[in-house]
Order: C-alpha cells, then sequence, then structure tokens
C-alpha cells in the first residue's frame, strides 16, 4: 500500500511545489482500497484530503481505516487547513507515514495530534523513496537551499560547444525532452548572462506538457540582458541578480517584466551563496543550472552544486567547450568526488545523474 501511495506521489511531482509531492491510500481492515490521492496544485487539496473526497464520492466509509501517507500529515493552516485533524475527523483509526515533515511548522506536531486522538501511528516505511521524491523540499526546509542540479550535454569526449561556439545539437531529440522533463519538475531555471547573449534562450518547458512554467533566472553582475530577450516573451516570472545599480538599466529591465536582485560579492560579481539563499526563501525548492562552463565551475568552486544530469552523445567533437572551466589540480585526490545515481539510454544517448559525495546527507 505504500508503493501505491509512492507512485501517487510521483504523480504530484510537477503540480505540487513549492509543497512536497505526497500520495495517500485510505485502506479498510479486510484490506480494499477505499480512497486514494495526491497533493494537488498549490492552495489546492493535499493528498489526505483528496483521498477523503475519493472515498466519499464513492460511498465509502473510511471509519476504522488505515491512511498509508508519504509524509506527516500537516498540523498548521496555511494555504489549506491541518489534514491530520481531516483525518481525526473522518474516523481513520490507524496511520502509517514515510516520514516525519521537515518543516518546522509541522515537525511532528501532525503526528501529535493524530497520537492526541487516539489514531495509531507508525513512521519509517517508503522513508527513503519518500525523501528522494522531495529532495528539494527536504533540502530548502533542513539547509536553507534549493537543491541544485547542473544540466550539460556534451560529447563523449566531454565537449559542450565547438570553439565557435556551435552547440545545437549535440544530443538527440530524445535527450532534449527528456532534459525538459528534468526542467518542469524544478522550481526555477537558471542560467548566465553568457548563455543569454550568446543563444537568446527562453528557458522554458516546451518539449513535454507541464501543468507549470518553472521560473527563470539570470546571473548578470552587469546588467547586460536586453529587454528584448526572449526570456520575457515565454509568460512565467524572470528573477535577474545582478551586482549592479545602474538605474537606467534597472528601469529598462524591470520594465521589461524582470524582478531585479542586487546582491554583490566583494569582487564585485553576484553572490551566489546569497543567491540560493535569497531562491529558497522565494520555495524555489530545485534549481536546474544550465549555464555554460565558466558559471558551471563558479558553482562547483563555490560547493554550490549537489549533483550533475549528463546527456553524453556518442560522438567525438575534439576541443571546444568543456563542461567546467575549472582550475588545473596539482593532485587526483583534490577532485570532486561523485556517487553515480543512475544511468540510462535516451534514444542513442546516455543520461548520467551523479550526486556530489555526500551532498543528500543533510
Amino acid at each position: 500500500m505504500m508503493d501505491r501511495a509512492l507512485a501517487l506521489a510521483a504523480l504530484a511531482r510537477l503540480l505540487a511545489p513549492p509543497n512536497p509531492a505526497v500520495g495517500c491510500v485510505l485502506v479498510a481492515a479486510d484490506g480494499r482500497i477505499l480512497g486514494e490521492g495526491h497533493t494537488q496544485r498549490t492552495g489546492q487539496a493535499h493528498a489526505e484530503v483528496m483521498a477523503l473526497g475519493h472515498a466519499a464520492a464513492q460511498g465509502h466509509d473510511v471509519r476504522g481505516a488505515t491512511a498509508y501517507v508519504t509524509l506527516e500529515p500537516c498540523a498548521h493552516s496555511g494555504r489549506t487547513g491541518p489534514c491530520c485533524d481531516a483525518l481525526v475527523h473522518a474516523g481513520i483509526s490507524r496511520v502509517v507515514a514515510s516520514l516525519q515533515d521537515p518543516n518546522p511548522l509541522v515537525a511532528g506536531q501532525g503526528f501529535a495530534r493524530l497520537r492526541a486522538a487516539g489514531i495509531s501511528v507508525e513512521v519509517g516505511p517508503g522513508a527513503q523513496a519518500a525523501r528522494e521524491l522531495n529532495l528539494g523540499f527536504f533540502s530548502r526546509m533542513q539547509r536553507g537551499l534549493p537543491w541544485v542540479r547542473m544540466k550539460a550535454a556534451a560529447s563523449l569526449d566531454g565537449t559542450t560547444a565547438l570553439g565557435n561556439g556551435q552547440s545545437q545539437w549535440i544530443t538527440s531529440p530524445e535527450a532534449r525532452a527528456d532534459g525538459h522533463a528534468w526542467r518542469a519538475r524544478a522550481g526555477a531555471v537558471l542560467t548566465g548572462i553568457g548563455t543569454v547573449l550568446a543563444d537568446d534562450p527562453s528557458l522554458d518547458v516546451r518539449l513535454v506538457d507541464t501543468p507549470r512554467q518553472p521560473v527563470r533566472v539570470v546571473v548578470d553582475s552587469g546588467l547586460q540582458t536586453p529587454p528584448s530577450a526572449r526570456l520575457f516573451k515565454a509568460g512565467s516570472p524572470v528573477w535577474i541578480y545582478t551586482a549592479s545599480t545602474d538605474a537606467a538599466r534597472t528601469q529598462a529591465l524591470q520594465a521589461a517584466g524582470a524582478h531585479l536582485t542586487c546582491l554583490p560579492d566583494a569582487q564585485g560579481k553576484v553572490d551566489l551563496a546569497a543567491m540560493l539563499r535569497d531562491l529558497a526563501q522565494r520555495e524555489i525548492n530545485e534549481l536546474h543550472l544550465e549555464a555554460g562552463s565558466k558559471l558551471n565551475a563558479s558553482f562547483m568552486r563555490a560547493g554550490l552544486v549537489d549533483e550533475l544530469l549528463v546527456y553524453l552523445a556518442p560522438r567525438l567533437l575534439g576541443p571546444g567547450q568543456g563542461l567546467l572551466a575549472l582550475p588545473a589540480l596539482e593532485s587526483l585526490d583534490q577532485g570532486t568526488a561523485l556517487d553515480f545515481i543512475s544511468c540510462e539510454r535516451m534514444g542513442p544517448d546516455l543520461r548520467i545523474l551523479a550526486r556530489v559525495q555526500g551532498r543528500d546527507s543533510f
């Protein structure tokens, strides 16, 4: 039953942000499924309320039933009411949950209220899968940072673009569509001013269906983003982080629809760590980084990349631009250690998901 709840939670991955993706299954004492549901869009019903509504629509009495839910039922009134209270009022007798909610507004209070109402509570089944499903939400709640995923497409010898800048397309349509699916699950897609000026990207989700578009974020220390850039034509918000206070450029970009935040570091560049903290405060769970080798390297050197999503094409391109413009090392042990999470075929290409060792131990 928890596997079913986790499958439901996965269906909410694109809908739920900034809320966690949660699934719930209501089961009678004889094993019959009475109702099920998953988190809806922000401000709409959570998984438990959806499952209760599903059961009611079928005429099922849920008194004495067990609720299998992939995260602790919430105990606070935010955009919706407390789910733990809904379960109590419905007469649920047992709750099996994967994890405690890391949100300080919940953090065990939901379980406490359930137990105070005489409901049996078990915690643990499906914990690893439930946490992995909501790694960005846990990161934001426990680290105060979004989960940063750096995406790149390269040839087998690591070239992301030729020396003349040509990069479209190194990988196949299947790989590009899959990359858009990863964009769709992120709260924001980020690039640098170099990519904006060179490629004029939209940074939206086009190749797969999505119920929402991620925010577009640009790191632009000198406010060089053209107000005519395609970024402003895709409909979702554009946030520009800068180190410049140029009034004329600020006014022009604001008129184009940009939201500007000035966060300079000591070198007159954007303070990337401060930017990530600000993005977390704006409820970004997952940040999808699609930038050039220089900005990628800046994120990596600052220890701000959590995992890499790399598409490798079965071709050799020779010298050109690489994944990251990192400085030369003096010894092998100075390299960044990664764990391979998965390796899958996407058409003729390989998709590799690799995580910085120890980064998910928060």
